[in-house]
């Protein structure tokens, strides 16, 4: 594999039937299935480098790529709403994307979740009985049988969480103590109704991390229809009028520009997809124009409608010291505080303890101990993203707007008594010395608390958004609106944030992309 891509990277074409841009979850699918055709040519362009490191493929070692060569090390601009901080906001930059850093967790998203999907595209395709038919057919579920949830013989592995730590199911019986029902696993019936908990579906195998890239994209790295391009960044399309024609891509110092022959594919994520979109001539004219940036399509929307899952950590130190098991996050509620109809909080735990540097400062960390993540799963506030200058090198302002909407406080608010309640439950006491934090705050002290200890969950998503209003960029087909042969395929086109993590969502609009690009295109 490695000499036929040395060979494939040496001499590359000045064209390819597709180039797809970014080897994340998203993209890492879309190449994969249309490299499945050895009569299509494809190139696949990340910007990060090789996975084959032990912080990557070691699912213990996680931790370490965060601040690494690994992550794009974003960070949104300081915010009010949590006392002026600056929120850390890690994506991946490595062939395998968010899926080659992240916790490895399994989160297919709830039924209303994809409904909503579907009526915002106006197609039953990204509904979620379509939806679900397509999960069955990509799994290969490592765990007890439901064939009406699960699939098998997939190219996705997929198993619960495998002798996890004791504090996993002592976290499922604090969950009944308190009538939140138990599952077999997090996905399925669990994602239909208000809620529950579960042992973590997680994608490791053996202690290793099984990556997006390395399922779907590796297996076919020795075909000579694949060219998968490392250390190479996107910093713009190259337009024939309104019809996409290539890429501009910075490589080993110097500037090329690749031509497709049927599309091009935008597969950057939530911050960078927009950034190329906006300096490539689409997007807000009036910030464009700011910019000197000539305007190919007026599309408002790009850089909008930024959502993220916000994170608030609680903390207990161990009665007895107790080492971390798999990736070292084994358990999942997801529950329904409110009306709604979707669960509106959702809690990971850490089997380490973890604070913001603020929290640290405050309360201290201990030295052995665990922490219960409380998450707001479906947050009203709605940031942005503005550039700050024409050029690939000019950074990307985010405007999170964590908090904006004072709803999503109380929402975490109600999340963080939830981790109070189960944290100091009967069923966690043999693994309780001391409540770190939030402890027994009340009132104003505990919203400067929470807002203190907010941070991301990394699921960006939003800013290219599928849908048919005004601020909608692509269409039901992930085309971008008023462009031919260019398409977007990244967690950017989530008209509304899943419930939980977003990793497997991001695998299924790869999915629905490649499908879609091989029916127009057979």
């Amino acid at each position: 594999m490695r000499a036929n891509q040395q060979r494939l990277t040496g001499e590359l074409k000045p064209c390819y039937d597709f180039i797809v841009c970014g080897a994340g979850s998203s993209g890492s699918v879309v190449a994969g299935r249309l490299a499945e055709n050895p009569e299509v040519s494809v190139l696949l362009v990340e910007a990060g480098g090789d996975d084959d490191v032990p912080a990557v493929t070691q699912a213990n070692q996680w931790p370490y790529n965060l601040g690494s060569e690994r992550d794009w090390g974003f960070r949104a601009v300081p915010n009010p709403h949590i006392n002026g901080r600056s929120i850390p906001m890690s994506m991946g930059k490595v062939l395998g994307g968010g899926s080659s850093i992240n916790v490895m967790c399994w989160a297919r998203g709830h039924k209303n979740d994809w409904d909503f999907f579907a009526d915002q595209a106006g197609d039953p395709g990204w509904g979620y009985d379509a939806v679900l038919d397509i999960y069955r057919r990509i799994e290969d579920w490592h765990g007890p049988a439901d064939p009406a949830y699960r699939g098998t013989g997939g190219p996705v592995f997929v198993q619960p969480a495998p002798e996890p730590s004791p504090l996993a199911p002592a976290t499922l019986l604090a969950a009944r103590s308190i009538g939140i029902p138990t599952f077999e696993n997090p996905n399925g019936r669990m994602m239909e109704g208000p809620g529950g908990a579960a042992i973590e579906d997680i994608r490791a195998r053996n202690g290793k991390r099984e990556s997006i890239f390395r399922s779907y994209t590796y297996p076919l790295m020795d075909r000579p229809n694949l060219t998968v391009l490392t250390e190479a960044l996107v910093t713009r399309v190259v337009f024939d009028a309104n019809r996409a024609t290539g890429v501009q891509i910075r490589y080993r110092g110097s500037t090329l520009v690749v031509g497709a022959e049927c599309e091009v594919v935008l597969s950057l994520g939530a911050i960078h997809t927009p950034k190329v979109l906006m300096q490539s001539g689409i997007g807000d004219e009036g910030q464009l124009h700011a910019f000197g940036i000539p305007v190919r399509q007026h599309l408002p929307g790009v850089g909008r409608n930024f959502q993220d899952h916000v994170a608030i950590h609680c903390v207990w130190q161990d009665r007895v010291p107790l080492p971390p098991r798999n990736t070292m996050s084994e358990a999942t509620v997801y529950w329904t505080m409110s009306d709604a109809e979707t669960p509106d909080v959702f809690i990971c735990q850490a089997e380490v303890p973890i604070g913001t540097d603020e929290t640290i400062a405050r309360f201290g960390l201990p030295q052995s101990g665990w922490t219960l993540f409380a998450g707001v799963a479906h947050p009203r506030s709605r940031g942005h993203l503005r550039l700050t200058g024409p050029h690939p090198d000019d950074p990307i302002r985010i405007h999170a707007n964590t908090f904006g909407d004072p709803d999503d406080l109380k929402a975490a608010l109600a999340a963080v008594e939830l981790c109070r309640e189960l944290g100091n439950s009967q069923a966690l006491c043999p693994f309780v010395s001391r409540e770190v934090t939030p402890g027994s705050l009340k009132g104003r002290d505990l919203e400067g608390f929470v807002r203190d200890a907010a941070t991301s969950y990394w699921h960006q998503n939003g800013t290219a958004k599928m849908g048919r209003d005004s601020d909608a960029v692509v269409d039901a087909s992930l085309r971008v609106y008023g462009i031919e042969k260019l398409r977007v395929a990244d967690a950017s086109v989530m008209p509304g944030i899943t419930t939980g993590n977003t990793m497997a969502p991001s695998v299924i609009i790869g999915e629905r992309a490649a499908a879609m690009l091989v029916a127009d295109h057979s």
